[in-house]
């Protein structure tokens, strides 16, 4: 259901589909609970490992004025951005996306 490459940003480590695009680390608890959260609600979307793209790194810390906070979830390539969401604030968003963007299991 997912996907660990960085085929999925364009030039400028920016998302490249309207999918969703998870920006994180495998260290980072974050990272891992909202992975944990999107997998287990059927919602496909693509991981981008900062530690491994850092044209992606840069990317995501510049959504949050430069600072390297992560997970960083873009909804969509032009949608909402959320910076470190908690499960409540990540399953609200899900909500509000079109009934044909939420995947299988949403």
């Amino acid at each position: 259901m997912t996907e660990t490459h960085t085929a999925t940003t364009i030039e400028s480590g920016a998302p490249a589909t309207g999918q969703i695009t998870l920006y994180g680390a495998g260290w980072c608890d974050d990272t891992v609970r909202s992975r944990a959260l999107l997998d287990g609600l059927g919602v496909e979307y693509h991981y981008v490992d900062v530690d491994q793209d850092a044209t992606a790194s840069a990317w995501a810390a510049a959504q949050n004025g430069g600072q390297r906070r992560i997970p960083v979830i873009a909804l969509s390539r032009s949608g909402p951005i959320l910076i470190e969401p908690t499960d409540p604030e990540l399953s609200e968003a899900l909500s509000q996306r079109p009934r044909s963007q939420v995947g299988p299991g949403g």
